[in-house]
């Protein structure tokens, strides 16, 4: 399976970016996806996953700012980031996997850069 993330890009503090990931490759759905996102210089961080069924969970820094949804007919999770901060500069990740603990795969990043 093949995940392609897009929509990052270059936004003032407090403006909004909706950052989209598309899986490929596969028959079959892949029921839990999420963003996670590094920094330079930092430990890669959980921004938010989404199970099969819409049931999300965020990380406590974007809770309130950042809605997770997805669309399972077109394998593609989305991410709204609203209210953007300086400090939500990072590379975003999404990935997904088949089942709870199971392997999980990733896409290859998108850029995201707030300004201040």
């Amino acid at each position: 399976v093949q995940l392609q993330a897009s929509g990052g890009g270059l936004v003032q503090a407090g403006g909004s970016l909706r950052l989209s990931c598309t899986a490929s490759g596969s028959s079959f759905m892949i029921n839990f996806m999420a963003w996670y996102r590094q920094a330079p210089g930092k430990q890669r961080e959980l921004v938010a996953t989404i199970n099969s069924r819409g049931s999300a969970d965020y990380g406590d820094s974007v809770k309130g700012r950042f809605t997770i949804s997805r669309d399972n007919a077109k394998n593609t999770v989305y991410l709204q980031m609203n209210s953007l901060k300086p400090e939500d500069t990072a590379i975003y990740y999404c990935g997904g996997s088949y089942t709870n603990g199971g392997s999980w795969y990733w896409g290859q990043g998108t850029l995201v850069t707030v300004s201040s």
